[in-house]
């Protein structure tokens, strides 16, 4: 009996097999000569299923901790397959390459000057810079892809070629959203746009390049070539459309499970354990109290608070609701119903006195 490749309790029976090797990765930073604290967070293990990189500045800890990582896995009657175990640098050449490729993403530093230094934790100039990147391999295989996609539709109305090629543009542009992307994005753009012409010059051998060109692309907005039909709404999304939005790096050992759900609401915007509109609110707010300003803890009374009062015409609606302590929100309230009292003005009463 045996796992189909790419099935789904896959990366579930790799993690079961291989949980501990951090630990054993850790045992081995605490083994370094020098200050344990400052060995025990130099070196890193990240790992995702059975796909797995560990990281150091110094070559003869990584061959070490690769030695031994080979003796842990032969415990358990596994082998690093050769093909894919290789040692870089990420900013100096090693054995004819720098950097490495990992779930698709290339991982590479470039030296520059100190106005785009990358800064240490303490703030020291590193004279490099890190940028993760999508692959080419990556780029080669998603433009494949969509060349085989319009391939297998050329008798098909462009409504229905859009619609297969969205759903891949998107999957696709959303993996990368937050890493550097913007040129691979525009690059594959413009792969995507030889492809669509080829395409449409197939579905008219007759017809000028131009003509197909003005009967399959229109204009919106600012935009001269958005690949839609005549009067209909449907149109190709454009992978450099997608929004680059940095990863923020999850803390510490947090876990979804961990039941902390005011962190994940605010991380994700939704939590099975929190209503919509709380953890929706959680995000927006970056988990703090609009009037007090700090953050929110799990175990905090929490109440949604209308900024403009309904009695008052205020909305129902995201722009204006806000998330509040209990305490605050009382403090709020108790503001918005005092009533004020006009000032006495002395000198008219001293000429009015009835």
């Amino acid at each position: 009996m045996g796992v189909p490749q790419g099935g789904t309790i896959s990366p579930l029976l790799a993690n079961i097999a291989l949980h501990g090797m951090e630990n054993r990765i850790k045992q081995v930073a605490l083994s370094l000569p020098g200050c344990k604290a400052a060995n025990y967070t130099a070196i890193s293990l990240i790992r995702f299923a059975d796909d797995f990189l560990i990281l150091h500045k110094d070559l003869p800890v990584i061959q070490r901790c690769q030695q031994i990582i080979s003796e842990w896995l032969s415990q358990l009657g596994l082998e690093l397959k050769p093909s894919k175990t290789r040692i870089s640098h990420t900013l100096n050449m090693y054995e004819g390459k720098v950097g490495f490729d990992f779930l698709g993403f290339t991982v590479r530093q470039f030296p520059v000057g100190k106005y785009h230094s990358g800064k240490s934790s303490s703030g020291k100039l590193l004279g490099y810079k890190t940028l993760i990147t999508p692959s080419k391999a990556k780029l080669k295989t998603h433009t494949q892809k969509i060349g085989k996609l319009i391939d297998e539709h050329k008798v098909v109305p462009q409504s229905d070629l859009i619609a297969h090629l969205n759903p891949v543009i998107r999957g696709w542009t959303n993996y990368y959203s937050c890493v550097v992307s913007k040129r691979i994005f525009n690059q594959a753009d413009t792969t995507l746009f030889s492809q669509l012409k080829a395409w449409a010059e197939h579905r008219h051998p007759n017809k000028s390049s131009r003509w197909s060109c003005q009967k399959y692309w229109q204009t919106v907005g600012s935009d001269n070539w958005v690949f839609k039909p005549h009067n209909q709404k449907i149109r190709l999304l454009k992978h450099r459309e997608t929004p680059i939005v940095r990863h923020i790096q999850v803390q510490g050992s947090r876990s979804p499970f961990d039941g902390d759900w005011v962190y994940w609401s605010s991380r994700m915007g939704k939590h099975p354990e929190a209503p919509i509109r709380v953890a929706t609110l959680l995000k927006m707010q970056k988990g703090k109290c609009t009037h007090c300003g700090l953050f929110f803890h799990h175990e905090d009374l929490m109440e949604i608070d209308h900024k403009i009062p309904r009695s008052q015409g205020g909305k129902d609606s995201y722009d204006n609701l806000q998330l509040l302590h209990g305490h605050c929100h009382d403090a709020k309230t108790t503001a918005d119903n005092a009533v004020t009292v006009p000032e006495i003005d002395e000198d008219y009463l001293n000429c009015n006195p009835f």
